[in-house]
């Protein structure tokens, strides 16, 4: 079998030149998937239809949603989430959360699945934050509960900062288990309280993240899961732009490995999510990125 990918062409959004965030990875990872022989040269992948207001609105506050789809967020919302409140912002952000949700449903069909979008999860339950329009992992993972896919969920956060909004999100879910491992002192500033936070120091490398790693997981193992979300954000990487950590290439596709090859020698749906990655040169990021998808490949194998 194959690895279930889903993506949409939409997934990218115009934004002003110079602006933070980069936009343009999704354009660089699908032509660095398509170089490793993951994607075919057209097409091959899943694409979402946008996500309702409903659907998000079961994570998020029904007002801040409806604000969002009908471009009228207030200039405070659009500064706290550092994206503009555009047509093509807003669509975008119903697409990959309808996209975790589809990898998700693909994940219980096939075992393991990827959404070339995703790991929003910054927003929490009263809107956006930090490039984070919705949480799409939460909205997937609400979804799954409210249909009876699923009765426990875990979500494994390995992004360099912390899933605060993943956090405040179910923090009264006891049905769902919020993992984090995340630079101390990077952004967020206040942390939310997780079921499982590990803050690691600045410039911690591969073998000890990877330590940490096996022991949060032995921890996570005790929820016993139905589901496993991942945020395989790269800005662990150690030319990241925006992380404090040092890993390298290898500790990268390493910490993949380690959480998806638990999540499968378990018997457990996996479902991986971009998160973030912030590097001047987008090439060199969608190779980090790539690390994902080859590693989830060689597992749905």
């Amino acid at each position: 079998m194959s690895l279930p990918i889903v993506y949409h062409p939409d997934y990218m959004a115009p934004l002003r030149p110079g602006h933070r965030f980069p936009m343009s990875k999704y354009g660089y990872l699908r032509r660095a998937l398509i170089a490793r022989g993951l994607l075919p040269a057209a097409g091959g992948f899943l694409s979402p239809a946008p996500a309702s207001v409903r659907q998000v609105a079961a994570a998020h506050d029904l007002g801040y949603v409806e604000r969002v789809a009908t471009q009228t967020l207030a200039p405070a919302e659009e500064r706290l989430i550092g994206l503009p409140g555009t047509v093509a912002v807003a669509r975008r952000a119903f697409l990959a959360a309808a996209g975790t949700l589809l990898a998700a449903r693909l994940a219980l069909e096939h075992g393991i699945a990827c959404n070339m979008a995703g790991g929003s999860h910054h927003a929490g339950p009263e809107g956006g934050a930090g490039f984070c329009v919705f949480n799409d992992v939460a909205v997937a993972a609400l979804a799954l509960l409210a249909e009876g896919q699923v009765a426990r969920v875990l979500i494994v956060d390995c992004d360099v900062h912390q899933g605060d909004g993943t956090a405040r999100v179910f923090a009264a879910r006891p049905e769902t288990m919020t993992l984090s491992l995340h630079a101390e002192r990077n952004y967020p500033a206040r942390k939310a309280v997780s079921d499982l936070d590990f803050a690691l120091p600045d410039g911690l490398g591969d073998a000890a993240y990877l330590e940490i790693l096996r022991h949060a997981l032995s921890r996570a193992e005790e929820f016993a899961a139905d589901i496993v979300f991942y945020n395989a954000g790269v800005d662990v990487h150690r030319d990241d732009r925006l992380g404090r950590l040092a890993l390298s290439d290898e500790g990268v596709r390493a910490r993949d490995a380690l959480v998806l090859g638990w999540a499968r020698a378990r018997g457990l749906p996996a479902v991986g999510v971009l998160g973030g990655g912030y590097d001047d040169d987008p090439d060199r990021l969608a190779t980090r990125h790539a690390l994902l998808f080859k590693t989830a490949a060689a597992l749905a194998a």
